[in-house]
């Protein structure tokens, strides 16, 4: 037993207590405001036999937790905290979640109140003191409640089962013109354990009234009137392509026709979630980035801001899943059509390539023009973009690594892997992480720059979910650090 409380700053108030594998010490009694004991996961379930329940001196709520690198588990004791009409009677049974903290992110944990969940929210900081306790007796603050127009297609599906673990967004609206009239679950059987969605409606009967944000996830040219007429007060979130090219002009000519909400245009934020971030805190209306652009902008825009690489001759072979293409029936998409076999489709004029250069050139400051070419193979999901660079004069392949690396360091979401380490579509999968890791190409100063995301998590809804976190004022990963990559 070994007591740390000379390092903190009132000792007579927190201690930390070691727990070998061999002896459960007896905690004792007083006025504590923080209690944790660190265990290895081997041993947790023999701390929650003796605890529970609590001794009488020992009245409070508990939780395990284990922490990012699951080395240990937190089991943490709250006593006599008096909290207005809520006092620690209220806890006064044990409540255990799995899960991770991450950059200072809370934890909701639900008591027993039966008027009435409250919360209790635990900032991670290096020493556990009151300052890192956040305690409210007030109700949960107000569900954000969300419009969801475009159900029916893959996109919508994968908000609804991101959605499914958000402790703060609630769907209270979906539309789907084709299925309206129609549970979510006759749609997608997959979601049938979702009993507390709305019928799916058709986009005209939709009522707004009820709903805080709206995620639209319906076809490119369809987007821009039906924004266009929504309430004002909205925040939005748009993956549509309608609101993504700064330059309608150029819109006009890569999609076949007039854009129909030039002021808008002017307001909307470019949704690359790492590269705009306080732009999109302060947004009302969110142009969320297509797949291609997000695996290709996030390796290469930290490049060519930090010259390492010129911003001539990039060319890009990027690899989708099938899902990539829409869940609309097309000859192209059959089965016997893409199996067995890889098919390049939009050479040279796909509609990613605007937006593409649209960030890059931005990085660069100049006119950027790039080789993308696009294959669709035959799985469902993932992406992958192999992208080949010519380094600047005397850069080097370890100083695009460690540029990559810098850049972020600090980024959940975003993972440059250990040096040989080639990236793959299957350890993404499912989550809203981007893999990526840079190479030297056998041709001297030139690299080779691997990128892979699920083409509909970070790459579509994902990320749509992590902006609408910024624009609600909540951490960026809430409601999808638990979504860890599904393999195999």
């Amino acid at each position: 037993l070994s007591t740390a409380a000379s390092q903190l700053p009132s000792p007579n108030h927190r201690r930390y207590y070691t727990l070998s594998r061999r002896s459960l010490p007896a905690i004792p009694s007083g006025d504590y405001s923080l209690c944790c004991i660190h265990l290895p996961p081997c041993i947790a379930s023999a701390l929650l036999k003796p605890l529970t329940p609590f001794p009488p001196a020992l009245c409070g709520c508990c939780f395990l937790s284990f922490s990012p690198l699951r080395l240990s588990s937190v089991f943490a004791i709250w006593q006599n905290l008096e909290l207005g009409d809520m006092s620690a009677a209220t806890f006064n049974s044990v409540s255990c979640s799995r899960g991770c903290w991450w950059k200072g992110d809370g934890k909701i944990w639900k008591t027993n109140k039966p008027n009435g969940d409250y919360r209790l929210n635990v900032k991670r900081h290096s020493v556990v003191s009151p300052k890192g306790l956040s305690i409210s007796c007030s109700k949960l603050d107000k569900e954000v409640r969300v419009a969801l127009l475009g159900a029916s297609g893959y996109t919508g599906a994968e908000i609804i089962r991101l959605l499914a673990n958000h402790p703060s967004f609630g769907i209270g609206l979906m539309t789907a013109d084709r299925n309206a009239g129609k549970s979510i679950e006759s749609v997608f059987p997959h979601l049938v354990t979702q009993k507390d969605l709305p019928t799916l409606i058709s986009t005209s009967d939709a009522d707004f009234s009820d709903v805080d944000a709206v995620f639209c996830c319906l076809p490119h040219g369809t987007t821009q009137e039906i924004i266009k007429g929504l309430p004002h007060g909205l925040k939005i979130v748009d993956l549509s392509a309608d609101f993504r090219l700064q330059d309608i002009s150029e819109y006009e000519q890569w999609y076949g026709q007039a854009h129909k909400a030039p002021d808008l245009q002017e307001e909307a934020v470019y949704g690359l979630t790492e590269m705009f971030r306080e732009q999109i805190k302060a947004a009302r209306l969110v142009a969320n980035p297509g797949c291609y652009p997000t695996s290709i902008q996030l390796p290469l825009v930290p490049l060519i801001k930090a010259k390492l690489i010129r911003d001539q001759n990039i060319i890009i072979d990027a690899k989708s899943g099938v899902s990539g293409a829409g869940r609309g029936a097309k000859v192209s998409n059959l089965y016997t059509e893409l199996s067995e076999g890889i098919m390049s489709y939009g050479v040279t004029k796909h509609r990613h390539v605007p937006e593409i250069e649209q960030g890059l050139s931005e990085a660069s400051g100049v006119k950027v023009t790039v080789s993308f070419t696009p294959h669709l193979m035959p799985m469902s999901r993932g992406m992958q973009s192999t992208i080949y660079v010519e380094m600047a004069p005397g850069a080097t392949v370890d100083e695009l690594y460690e540029q990559l690396k810098l850049s972020y360091e600090k980024e959940e979401f975003v993972r440059v892997l250990e040096k040989g380490v080639v990236p793959r579509t299957h350890d993404v999968r499912g989550s809203n992480y981007c893999y990526m890791n840079v190479f030297p190409d056998r041709i001297p100063n030139r690299a080779i720059i691997i990128s892979v995301i699920d083409n509909l998590v970070k790459g579509a809804s994902g990320q749509a979910i992590q902006n609408l976190n910024i624009m609600m004022g909540l951490p960026e990963n809430t409601g999808l650090a638990s979504y860890l990559p599904v393999f195999p």
